[in-house]
């Protein structure tokens, strides 16, 4: 039974005439200033370091397969960052920022895509890593660019299908007259809320992309780990051991990191949602967690460092030239 002042499906078919509001942290007035500042900073360091890794990786003439799937990394987060940072910083610098049915669902879909992506884009890295470690004399036949290349193309276009499958169930219920989503951007929790459908398709359509987006590669890095692990039990020499571990640490880190919230937002019942606490989550999901890649990787991964000083080295023959 439809509730009053429901909009039916006549409606929200009309997205361009339908618009929703973000509040964004109307709660934080007096820090509006304060905030938009930090998260321009963040957000512009962000997008230098992830697009300083991808140009690393661009201009390499050979890489191997973790330095490619670290390129469609970085690229993943600087679409990522831009889908969602932009219209948070015009919801700080307004006080609440006004986004079509159509821009909403649009941003939705590329926000769940990219995440999705990612997901499956570390679940490779790890197949990748497994097979440095437990089959190194087969990892050159194996980890090959073909190979590679259709892995990358996979991650994209699974993630993006799941992620339409997604936005349309979503999209496709009646909302109630309010239309002020209480986040800074059009997360899929925020989004349901407003819906005054009875019933659990979109909870569910949530839930099997959760499954597929999260769970799915979850066991497949967990497995690829436990393998490695096993495999490390059967080294004998400290040194090898420790070169073996040395090359996974940087994989677990981001990968923890991704899924710690991940998990969180997504994958909980519908009665503990929280729009502030989701909010908190969020920033360190689309903000810190984007800027920690960068900081990580440079610091850590030996050929990045060598590609960018070797770049650095080019910029000062060219300049003296």
């Amino acid at each position: 039974m439809p509730c009053e002042g429901c909009m039916g499906r006549d409606n929200v078919s009309s997205g361009a005439t339908m618009e929703f509001i973000l509040l964004g942290f109307s709660e934080l007035l007096h820090l509006r200033v304060l905030l938009f500042f930090i998260f321009l900073i963040v957000h512009l360091v962000t997008l230098a370091g992830n697009m300083m890794i991808f140009m690393a990786v661009v201009m390499e003439p050979s890489r191997p397969p973790m330095l490619f799937f670290l390129g469609q990394l970085s690229a993943v987060e600087l679409c990522y960052t831009l889908v969602i940072v932009p219209k948070a910083l015009l919801s700080l610098a307004v006080g609440g920022s006004p986004i079509s049915m159509l821009g909403c669902a649009t941003q939705m879909h590329f926000f769940v895509a990219l995440g999705g992506a990612e997901c499956f884009l570390l679940a490779a890295m790890a197949y990748d890593r497994y097979v440095a470690v437990c089959q190194p004399l087969r990892y050159a036949a194996l980890m090959g660019e073909g190979l590679c290349l259709r892995l990358a193309l996979a991650c994209a276009l699974g993630a993006f299908t799941v992620a339409l499958g997604l936005t349309v169930a979503v999209f496709h219920l009646p909302f109630c007259q309010s239309r002020r989503i209480d986040h800074y951007f059009c997360d899929v929790p925020a989004v349901l809320r407003l819906a005054c459908a009875q019933g659990y398709a979109a909870e569910l359509a949530l839930l099997a992309a959760c499954v597929l987006l999260l769970l799915l590669p979850f066991l497949l890095i967990l497995a690829s780990y436990l393998c490695i692990a096993v495999a490390l039990l059967g080294v004998t020499s400290p040194v090898g051991r420790g070169k073996a571990f040395s090359t996974c640490t940087l994989h677990l880190a981001v990968t923890l990191l991704h899924y710690g919230c991940a998990v969180f937002i997504y994958i909980r019942p519908k009665s503990s949602y929280s729009p502030a606490q989701d909010k908190v989550v969020s920033l360190v999901y689309t903000n810190i967690t984007p800027l920690m890649y960068p900081l990580i990787y440079n610091l850590r991964n030996k050929e990045i460092r060598g590609i960018l000083r070797k770049m650095l080295r080019r910029k000062k023959i060219g300049e003296l030239g």
